[in-house]
């Protein structure tokens, strides 16, 4: 029998560990839970915590509770536990070992090898500092693996032909974009980049400290300083950040927060997904510059990519997503769990070292996106037939995602939610699969909000309801085998079958039934996309001027001065928020730039 080598991803925030099982990577579980959070604290007994326990009492003991210590891998720093200080390869074997511990108690084996990832940014003292902490952990360590290149062994490298894959993992504590080619198993990296002090956890500390700044103009105490609240409201915030992902508004409630005068004070407040997007942008900004910077330095075009894969739980922001694709100019791959791709990964190398065949990994996914029509702008006209994705193409069953809307008249009392699939801008392009009314919504002024949910399951059963926000009002409909799209074929057949039942095809095109263009009858779309104002005009912009300004370097004095005089109006107009004015002028620059690349 091979030795079993299993994979760890070691990472800031969680870690997991994985092994191969009748050829398929599979990450192993303790009570239902593949992920073990990076934490390690100590109970008011003395006793060791690790993993969910600890993460638990760092809201009410902070002090005794130790979080995102890879990102002191390789420092020359120690951190408190209790009466004693630790070097961080010591703690981040505390961890380590509770993973070898739940894969030796499920496999029945005792493990004393790994894989272990690092980001592939890592430093050479980052990468020892990983291996000692294995070896102390009580691990052979028989390779220290770049994070994207386990990715993407996930996504199967054994194609014939090359294929250039972006990775782009974004996690708890670290960044790196890696330029991954692929041929025949044999992967290489062409190139990364990336940022070892930036991650899901920068995110939250935004998010929090928007939260403080709330609290403070609200009741006029700052909590910045006090341990205790800070903990809880950050482990509030993490959770409120994950839920952003999927659902347009969140609420935080916190009971007992502070106290004033004598009388408790509670924290109840609503967060938008816009707000926090907001936050993040400047952060999502930088990754952007690497990623631009790791295809400089292998000397490729976005156009020279096969695939761009995302990694990690941060990269669940719906904005991660809108970013890249702008900018690389094709949707991300996110069908493998980004939180588990690379302990999966891992797995699948220890594998191949063990000498073991490896097979495909086969994912679940939704192979058209999944929307409704609304009403919106389009080649500068407004027009009834818009398709709003809330599921998109590609995303792993199975899937829940939210979107706010609002509607387009005052006193509006009905909208018809109308669900389509389908990549097509124009609804009538895309196949519907069902309506339903809201009836009844209250007598305001139009951009009354109404959440859409999406909930779709293994089976391809899709859930769509819709809630008036103001009231609560809710209203549902469920949508079976929403996945499926019949071919041309199947289509052919089933007329034959029809044909001799019906005397005229007339019925059989829709054209006397009830099944015809519903679009055409029923009038024009109640809702609108909202709120998410200037959030293409933006990426667009950002986008033409990071472009512009790559290309000055090689342009003519009087070209020069134009273009750096478009981005200075575009500059001013992101400040200033003219999402018309800011469309008009990308136009402008986009125009110039097409002339100047076709000179």
């Amino acid at each position: 029998m091979a030795d079993i080598i299993v994979g760890i991803d070691l990472g800031t925030t969680n870690s997991e560990i994985a092994v191969l099982r009748d050829g398929k990577p599979v990450v192993l579980e303790e009570d239902g839970d593949p992920i073990l959070p990076s934490f390690v604290g100590l109970g008011e007994d003395g006793k060791l915590l690790v993993g969910r326990a600890a993460r638990n009492q760092y809201a009410l003991a902070p002090e005794r509770t130790i979080k995102s210590i890879k990102r002191k891998m390789g420092q020359d720093a120690t951190v408190t536990l209790g009466e004693q200080t630790y070097r961080p390869q010591e703690i981040s074997a505390l961890i380590l070992k509770t993973l070898k511990d739940r894969a030796s108690a499920q496999l029945g084996v005792p493990i004393t090898k790994a894989v272990i990832t690092v980001p592939a940014f890592f430093n050479d003292a980052q990468r020892q500092a990983t291996k000692e902490a294995g070896e102390i952990a009580g691990l052979e360590v028989v390779r220290i693996l770049n994070e994207p290149t386990a990715a993407s062994l996930t996504y199967d490298p054994t194609h014939e032909h090359m294929q250039r894959i972006l990775v782009y993992d974004l996690g708890g504590g670290t960044f790196d974009v890696s330029i991954v080619q692929a041929q025949q198993g044999v992967i290489e990296v062409l190139a990364s980049h990336g940022d070892t002090q930036l991650g899901g956890d920068d995110f939250d500390e935004l998010l929090l400290n928007h939260v403080l700044r709330l609290f403070q103009q609200e009741h006029g105490i700052d909590l910045s300083a006090q341990a205790v609240p800070r903990a809880r409201l950050l482990r509030a915030v993490e959770a409120a950040k994950r839920q952003l992902s999927f659902e347009p508004f969140v609420r935080l409630e916190e009971e007992f927060i502070a106290e004033k005068d004598g009388r408790p004070l509670h924290l109840s407040m609503e967060l938008s997904r816009r707000d926090y997007e907001a936050l993040i942008q400047p952060l999502l900004d930088r990754t952007l510059a690497s990623v631009q910077r790791a295809l400089q330095d292998c000397n490729l075009m976005p156009r020279d990519l096969d695939r761009v894969v995302l990694v990690g739980g941060a990269t669940r922001t719906p904005l991660v997503s809108e970013m890249l694709e702008a900018r690389i100019g094709q949707p991300a791959h996110q069908e493998v769990n980004p939180d588990l791709c690379v302990a999966m990964g891992a797995a699948i190398q220890g594998a191949l070292i063990a000498g073991e065949n490896v097979g495909a990994v086969l994912v679940d996914i939704t192979p058209h996106s999944l929307g409704i029509n609304t009403l919106g702008e389009r080649d500068g006209f407004t027009t009834p037939y818009c398709f709003s994705p809330i599921i998109k193409r590609n995303t792993p069953l199975p899937s829940n995602r939210s979107e706010v809307f609002t509607t387009s008249s005052d006193n509006q009392q009905i909208v018809e939610i109308k669900v389509y699939q389908g990549e097509n801008d124009d609804v009538r392009n895309n196949h519907q699969l069902g309506s339903f009314l809201v009836e009844g919504l209250a007598r305001v002024s139009r951009g009354n909000q109404v959440v859409v949910q999406f909930d779709l399951d293994l089976n391809g059963i899709l859930k769509v309801s819709a809630k008036e926000k103001m009231s609560g009002l809710q209203k549902q409909i469920t949508i079976r085998n929403a996945l499926h799209v019949p071919s041309i074929e199947e289509v052919s057949a089933a007329r034959d079958r029809l044909a001799e039942l019906f005397a005229g095809m007339e019925e059989l095109n829709g054209e006397n039934g009830e099944d015809g263009d519903e679009e055409e009858a029923s009038g024009p779309p109640e809702l609108v996309p909202g709120p998410r104002e200037g959030q293409r005009e933006t990426v667009q912009a950002r986008a033409l001027i990071e472009k512009a300004e790559r290309l000055i370097p090689t342009m003519q004095p009087e070209d020069k001065a134009e273009v750096e005089r478009l981005i200075g109006q575009l500059r001013q107009a992101l400040d200033e928020r003219a999402w018309q004015r800011l469309g008009e002028l990308s136009n402008n620059l986009s125009d110039v730039l097409f002339y100047l690349e076709d000179a």
